[in-house]
């Protein structure tokens, strides 16, 4: 046996300190490689009943929706009345063209207002659209109200421009009551290409899923942890 490695080799006592904390780091690694190997499961899981609210019939509306769901409401356009949300350039037939999401109330039969967002328009100034007068169905999904980032525009409330989405702020500014604290996104079929329609949403939102690639990461972290650890331990039980 090498004599650099033989347990009576005073030398190995230089290493008692930094092998407990190699040996902790790697016990440490190797539980976050194992957590997100769970929690790749759990999104497995979610992007699955995504998946199936896709492909099934909207619900009614729940008392607690979340954006996962894909749901129907009822009621009739509050019209002459509309504010753009978000800054977002789309590629145009010969250059880039700005825009934002058309957001348009509807009243359902109880009074209360939900806020729909269209779709994105090639227009920075809100123009609304001529609705149905009568009763109609809106198949969506919600989105949660918005906290203004430290980056985020500054909201035009005069002008109907918005760059963080607060639908009881947007509501009031159109003088409207009793407004949904969510908006409700719609999802329909695409208007013709060069169309100054709005472009409604075509699938439910997906969560990020790189669960997979952060636990590769982890264990990888841990195998080099290894490598390193026996290259220092070789160089200190050579040192004098």
């Amino acid at each position: 046996m090498n004599p650099l490695w033989s347990r009576d080799n005073p030398r190995w006592r230089r290493l008692r300190a930094p092998g407990i904390s190699a040996f902790i780091c790697f016990w440490l690694l190797i539980g976050l490689g194992v957590w997100q190997l769970v929690r790749l499961q759990w999104k497995e899981g979610i992007l699955a009943q995504i998946h199936v609210a896709e492909l099934s019939p909207p619900i009614a509306l729940p008392a607690h929706p979340n954006r996962f769901q894909k749901v129907i409401v009822s009621g009739v356009w509050v019209p002459a009345k509309a504010v753009l949300y978000g800054d977002e350039v789309h590629d145009g037939p010969v250059t880039p063209v700005e825009g934002g999401q058309l957001i348009q109330p509807l009243r359902e039969a109880s009074g209360r207002v939900f806020l729909v967002d269209l779709g994105w328009v090639p227009a920075r100034k809100p123009m609304p659209l001529a609705m149905p007068t009568g009763a109609v169905d809106v198949v969506g999904y919600v989105h949660e109200t918005e906290s203004p980032g430290w980056f985020a525009g500054q909201d035009q409330p005069a002008a109907g421009l918005y760059y963080t989405l607060n639908p009881e702020k947007m509501g009031a500014a159109m003088g409207l009551a009793d407004v949904a604290p969510f908006a409700l996104v719609a999802m329909g079929q695409l208007p013709p290409a060069g169309s100054a329609l709005p472009q409604p949403a075509q699938h439910l939102p997906q969560p990020p899923n790189n669960h997979y690639e952060y636990a590769l990461t982890w264990f990888g972290f841990a195998i080099v942890l290894v490598f390193e650890f026996f290259f220092f331990a070789r160089k200190r039980l050579q040192e004098p």
